[in-house]
């Protein structure tokens, strides 16, 4: 027996100006194929890393033709696109069965639903090939991604800390069907909701309570149940809050399953609303914050420039906020600004610099824009921007800042990076000599994965609403394809997400 084990994963922020071409699905070069792509993932906390252990496990040979995995961005590249799935497809011959990580809100520059055209293509040239898939929690789900597909497992963590288990939970259920033990039967369903993504974590109600409720349903027979709150900024017909069960030959119970976890979804909708404060309240709140009592930074939150929801990470109006009303003891991670990075590496360690930060990609779908913030610092430490993760989020995972510098303007010490890597490990500041633990405040372009390792340490958190293709305010937002009404772009009082709404 032999499975094709691969990934293809990335969420795509339709609103984003950030490129995804080839070279950012592979850290600057082409992913990994074949071998490499074998010893890249292989023991990580990644989905594609759980499914070679249960197919290791249970003795079954495995090839890898592609690990391809970009941080979130704008739509993927249609020469990207065919690449990777070419690599796919062309490697399926002679093979028993199919593992994917995928992400389920991919988006190209001609397609809508890329993962589930990839399912389709691979079920049309290998009919009757068992498919397992491992999708992220901010999936869009999609008709063709369910119909091609044997068994979809789903992250049931907001930060995604169970990733290794999603590919273990598909690749068990998998292997079952293809020994002719398990008969897989699904039954899918979407709401009308875009949950903010501020309220999507899952040590927060709702969803914490609803993922609770999917774990439940699998611990009482149910083969594979997942919810996915949705990735709202992605303006495609689909996008939004899910439901698939996978049952034993039982379509009625999936049905069950599906419409209950639907209906508990759509009671909620309303927690699933983030309430946005002002930029100068929340950041003048910090004071405050840094004088109650306990251990641990202050962590002012920019959320709306997430470069793991498709941020640029230029923007600096938080950072601007925080250098205008005199915050002292602040780490900052960080500006992506490349051009920025070359000026201070060729002015050397210790110079004294005045830099023109971030404010450099012009944000297509906002009105508002983030300007440059003319900075002058002493610049403290030049690195090649490489850490290892050590965080339960993609444990073992090499991270890659590109070329970064440290600039220290007295109150504030930025990182100043080449590279879009989101800040939810401790390693983005210890890399560069900075302890967490000692700095008074932490400023992180994050929102919610951030929780993984820097909740732990955090005295308290304050969420700042910068700028940002990130934003919670959908009002800065044209949503032009995604389909309506739609809560809470429109005022829907249905008591039942059945009411007007097909089902599927």
């Amino acid at each position: 027996m032999k499975l094709l084990i691969a990934m293809m994963s990335h969420e795509t922020n339709t609103f984003s100006p950030v490129p995804t071409l080839l070279e950012r699905f592979g850290s600057g070069a082409n992913p990994p194929e074949n071998a490499d792509a074998y010893r890249a993932i292989k023991g990580l906390g990644l989905t594609m890393a759980g499914m070679i252990s249960v197919a290791e496990e249970n003795g079954i040979d495995i090839i890898t033709p592609i690990a391809a995995g970009a941080p979130p961005s704008g739509p993927v590249s249609d020469e990207a696109y065919d690449y990777i799935s070419d690599c796919i497809c062309h490697a399926v011959a002679d093979c028993d069965g199919i593992l994917l990580e995928l992400h389920g809100a991919m988006v190209t520059e001609t397609r809508e639903d890329g993962e589930g055209t990839l399912l389709k293509r691979l079920r049309e040239e290998n009919p009757g090939i068992p498919i397992g898939v491992g999708l992220d929690m901010h999936a869009n789900l999609y008709p063709e991604i369910v119909d091609n597909s044997t068994v979809i497992a789903g992250f049931r963590t907001y930060p995604h800390i169970d990733m290794f288990e999603t590919g273990v939970r598909a690749g068990r259920v998998l292997i079952e069907a293809m020994n002719n033990r398990v008969n897989p039967t699904m039954a899918w369903g979407n709401c009308p909701m875009l949950p903010h993504v501020m309220r999507q974590g899952t040590d927060d109600h709702p969803n914490k309570m609803l993922q609770e409720k999917v774990a439940e349903y699998e611990k009482n027979g149910a083969l594979c149940v997942a919810l996915f709150t949705g990735f709202p900024h992605a303006d495609i017909l689909n996008a939004g809050l899910s439901v698939v069960v996978t049952t034993d030959n039982n379509q009625e119970e999936a049905i069950r399953i599906r419409d209950e976890l639907l209906e508990l979804a759509w009671q909620e909708r309303e927690n699933f609303v983030y309430e946005i404060t002002p930029l100068s309240d929340s950041v003048g709140s910090a004071f405050d914050a840094a004088d109650e009592p306990g251990e641990g930074p202050v962590i002012l939150l920019d959320h709306y420039d997430n470069t793991a929801s498709g941020g640029t990470m230029d923007t600096t109006e938080v950072l601007r906020e925080i250098l205008a009303q005199g915050l002292e003891d602040v780490a900052a991670y960080g500006i992506y600004d490349p051009a920025a990075v070359a000026q201070m590496i060729e002015a050397g360690i210790d110079s004294e610099v005045t830099v023109s930060l971030g404010g450099k990609m012009h944000l297509d779908a906002l009105e508002i824009q983030s300007s440059p913030l003319t900075v002058t610092g002493r610049v403290k430490l030049i690195s090649d921007g490489r850490y290892t993760i050590t965080g339960p989020m993609g444990t073992g995972s090499k991270m890659n800042m590109g070329h970064t510098v440290l600039l220290d303007t007295g109150n504030v010490l930025i990182a100043v990076i080449s590279r879009h890597i989101e800040p939810y490990d401790l390693g983005c500041f210890s890399s560069l000599g900075i302890d967490p633990m000692a700095k008074k405040y932490l400023m992180l372009k994050s929102r919610i994965h951030y929780r993984a390792t820097f909740m732990p340490i955090a005295k308290k958190i304050i969420e700042c609403a910068g700028v940002g293709v990130c934003t919670s305010d959908y009002d800065q937002l044209t949503f032009r394809n995604v389909r309506r009404p739609i809560f809470p772009l429109d005022n829907i009082n249905s008591s039942s997400f059945k009411d007007g709404f097909p089902e599927h």
